[in-house]
């Protein structure tokens, strides 16, 4: 996918300090979410389990990476392994910070929605006993911030990548590279969360499938509400957020804004399109929406392919 155009207004505004961050997640949105999971987070972290638990049958929805493929050349049906779920759970936060990552027409940018998304989830992890860590990219992997369990860590990353500079627009975005890094890097089987605005080189599709081949893979996709629809704003300038090209257009044009509109909307059919030939679920952050209300939806989303996989009471309903 291509860089879309975006405003050019995409300064960022000052720091944003990590303990006070985390503070303010850990006194307000995590314990939204305590209240509301009622401290209940296995449906949005499945585990992974090493040891055997029983075979089933396979039943729609079930992930074919479990069948067991010897079990079922001798019954002549489809059967799937269910494991023990482990205690620890490693999770590793890919991130994309390219120059399109820096733009919000919001109070908050893309790339803010990014580290507080980090902030919530790296806490609700460690608080679980699991381990966290981190690739950072702009428009090449620039760091590789290994897992630990600690609060003192979680900080230690979100101030890394507070801190890394926004990439510019030598090369572009590739989010093959990225993908592909983690291939190398990440040893053991681990929960990813892919968390990017997809604004990329084509080409990632088949390295994501390949990823969620050996781990499970979220992507989170981050995106600004004028990136979606133009306003009638006059004649403005606009910029690729990638290659800083500019140009002026007139968004008093109804047809231009039209355009715009189907375009974005193609450009996200494609993007989900792909993540579901990968097999990988997908999350929306905006940069008008709260943190907590978006982990609700996935949560919801998650429960309710767990009930259509074991064939529960909502099974058969619409995720």
């Amino acid at each position: 996918m291509s860089a879309s155009p975006v405003p050019v207004e995409t300064s960022g505004g000052p720091g944003i300090d990590a303990e006070t961050l985390l503070r303010r997640i850990e006194w307000t949105v995590l314990r939204r979410l305590d209240g509301l999971l009622q401290g209940d987070y296995r449906t949005l972290f499945r585990g992974f389990g090493i040891d055997l638990a029983d075979l089933r049958e396979y039943q729609p929805h079930d992930d074919v990476r479990y069948i067991d493929w010897n079990v079922t050349a001798r019954m002549q049906s489809p059967y799937v392994r269910e494991f023990l779920q482990d205690r620890e759970v490693a999770a590793w936060f890919l991130l994309d910070l390219s120059g399109s990552v820096g733009f919000g027409s919001q109070p908050r940018r893309k790339r803010n929605v990014a580290l507080e998304f980090v902030a919530v989830l790296a806490r609700v992890l460690t608080r679980h006993g699991n381990k966290v860590g981190a690739i950072l990219y702009s428009d090449q992997v620039d760091q590789v911030i290994p897992p630990r369990g600690s609060r003192r860590h979680v900080l230690h990353m979100l101030d890394r990548i507070a801190r890394h500079p926004e990439g510019g627009a030598r090369r572009g975005t590739d989010l093959g590279e990225l993908l592909a890094r983690a291939q190398s890097v990440i040893p053991r089987r681990s929960i990813v969360f892919l968390i990017s605005d997809f604004i990329s080189a084509p080409g990632w599709e088949s390295t994501l499938a390949r990823l969620n081949r050996r781990h499970e893979v979220v992507g989170i996709r981050l995106y600004d509400p004028l990136e979606v629809e133009m306003p009638d704003l006059g004649l403005v300038v606009m910029q690729d957020a990638e290659t800083g090209e500019q140009m002026f257009v007139d968004t008093h044009d109804r047809r231009f804004r039209e355009r715009f509109a189907a375009a974005a909307q193609a450009r996200e059919e494609a993007l989900y399109e792909a993540l579901g030939s990968a097999g990988v679920d997908g999350v929306e952050l905006a940069t008008d929406e709260r943190i907590d209300e978006a982990l609700l939806r996935f949560s919801t989303m998650r429960k309710r392919r767990s009930q259509l996989a074991t064939g529960g009471p909502s099974a058969g309903a619409g995720i």
